[in-house]
C-alpha cells in the first residue's frame, strides 16, 4: 500500500502518522509539502494533526486553501481515500469535503487525555477490521474538536451510517453534537476524526486499541 502525509507549516503530528503507517503497512509513506500542486501516485493521503498556521482565523481555514488540496479534492472525487486526524478533520471540513465544523471545545479549554471511542460503522476503509459497536482507548489533544452542523445535516450523517465514531462511555470531550468524534462523506473515500489513533498502536504507548484501524487499511 502507497501512501503519502500532507505537511503544512505549524503540523506537528506527520512523524507520528508516518510511523504508524509504516509500522503496521511495511511501507513508508511519501512526505508531500503543502506548496506542491500534484499528489504522487498513492492508494490513501492523510491530513495529520498540529496547529497549521497557528491555528490563526479558523482551525484549518489556511490549510484548506493550500495548493495541493486541490489536487487533493479532484483526488477524492475520482476514488482516492483521505484521512484526516485531529487538525486534519478540520482542514478537510473547511476545504469542504467533509460537512459540518469543528468548533471551540465546550468546557472553552484545551484537552489531552485518553478517551473511549465508539466504532460506529465497520464497513468502512479505516474500520473493517473493528467489531461494529466495539470500544477503544484512543488519546485526544485539542481545542477545537466540538463537531457541530445544522439539523438537516446531521439527520442525513445519522440515517446514511456516516458517522464512524463516537465518544463512549460519558467521555465525550469537547461537547460534539450526538458526540460524534468521526465522520465521512457520502461515498465513503474519505473520513475525519478528531482523537489521535496513531498514538496508541505500539506496546510502548501503553495500548495497542487502535493498530486494527490501521491494519484496515491494508485490508481495503
Amino acid at each position: 500500500m502507497k501512501s503519502a502525509v500532507v505537511v503544512f507549516p505549524g503540523i506537528n503530528r506527520e512523524r507520528d502518522m508516518m510511523l504508524a503507517l509504516e509500522s503496521v503497512t511495511g511501507a513508508k509513506p511519501v512526505s508531500v509539502w503543502h506548496a506542491e500542486t500534484e499528489l504522487p501516485r498513492v492508494d490513501l493521503v492523510v491530513v495529520p494533526g498540529g496547529f497549521s498556521y497557528g491555528d490563526y482565523l479558523r482551525c484549518g481555514a489556511i490549510a484548506a486553501r493550500a495548493p495541493i488540496m486541490q489536487d487533493i479534492k479532484a483526488r477524492a472525487a475520482k476514488g482516492l481515500k483521505v484521512l484526516g486526524v485531529c487538525n486534519g478533520f478540520q482542514i478537510l471540513t473547511e476545504a469542504g469535503l467533509l460537512p459540518g465544523v469543528l468548533a471551540r471545545n465546550k468546557n472553552l479549554r484545551f484537552v489531552c487525555r485518553q478517551v473511549k471511542l465508539k466504532v460506529e460503522n465497520n464497513g468502512t476503509f479505516f474500520t473493517n477490521r473493528m467489531e461494529k459497536g466495539a470500544v477503544v482507548s484512543c488519546p485526544v489533544a485539542h481545542g477545537e474538536g466540538n463537531y457541530i452542523c445544522d439539523a438537516e445535516t446531521l439527520k442525513m450523517l445519522e440515517a446514511e451510517n456516516r458517522v464512524v465514531f463516537r465518544y463512549a462511555e460519558g467521555t465525550n470531550p469537547n461537547g460534539a453534537l450526538n458526540d460524534i468524534a468521526g465522520i465521512m462523506n457520502g461515498s465513503g473515500t474519505v473520513i475525519g476524526m478528531m482523537p489521535h489513533p496513531e498514538n496508541m498502536i505500539e506496546p510502548l504507548h501503553g495500548r495497542t486499541d487502535c493498530r486494527p484501524l490501521f491494519e484496515s487499511l491494508l485490508a481495503a
